[in-house]
């Protein structure tokens, strides 16, 4: 037989003695049964790896040439590589199913901390009524990923000469680039201010520049993240 047809074997043996002595294991409930979770890794990571060795070492005896004592050293080698190969194949199945719990995962933006904010400020054109207070007017930030009520912090509204400039906040919670900002203000057209914050939304500590829409409005905004001013 090939040498690559023995090591297959070999690997065969291994993945069939590891299985086996699993299932046994379970099916004879060996172990404390106290602790089953610690009996579980015991089983996993222990008792059927030894399980997989002793599958791979019958095997390629099973399979050394009919009519010839096995020798010590190519059993040896074959299980080896074999073993390596089975090595190998768990070390590529465990990093698939890494980049896909990765590529799947809920792409928070701040997983270990509470969500940045979006702080801005729009500046609307002479002329045009705007609230004082908080009532009439509604925010939201709308994702691919999902929308997020915002609130106008009516104590920092102000004027800008002769034209009105409403703030307000709104939380900042998965990793996308895809934003944009919805002003509704009682009576008016809504107005959709795009914003260009990059998937991951860096802390800055000043506004940016103003953005201009084709009514006029203008838009400027950071993202504040928790703990930084």
């Amino acid at each position: 037989m090939k040498s690559s047809s023995r090591i297959a074997a070999g690997v065969a043996g291994a993945v069939a003695g590891y299985v086996a002595i699993f299932v046994l294991f379970s099916l004879l409930d060996f172990g404390n049964r106290a602790d089953p979770i610690t009996s579980g890794l015991l089983a996993l990571f222990v008792y059927s790896p030894m399980g997989a060795i002793g599958g791979a070492v019958l095997a390629s005896r099973l399979v050394s040439r009919p009519g010839t004592a096995p020798g010590n050293g190519s059993v040896a080698s074959n299980s080896l590589k074999s073993l390596g190969v089975v090595a190998l194949l768990c070390v590529a199945g465990i990093g698939i199913y890494i980049a896909y719990a990765y590529a799947t995962a809920t792409p928070w933006l701040n997983r270990n901390g509470g969500n940045p904010l979006l702080v801005f400020e729009v500046r609307f054109p002479a002329g045009v009524t705007v609230p004082t207070s908080a009532q009439g007017i509604t925010i939201e930030l709308q994702t691919d990923l999902n929308t997020m009520p915002g609130e106008v912090t009516p104590a920092a509204f102000y004027r800008d000469g002769d034209q009105r400039v409403i703030a307000g906040e709104v939380e900042l919670a998965f990793r996308t680039s895809h934003r944009q900002l919805a002003v509704n203000i009682q009576g008016q057209p809504s107005r959709i201010y795009p914003i260009d914050l990059t998937a991951r939304a860096p802390h800055t500590p000043e506004f940016g520049t103003w953005r201009r829409l084709d009514d006029g409005s203008e838009i400027r905004y950071r993202a504040k993240w928790p703990g930084k001013t």
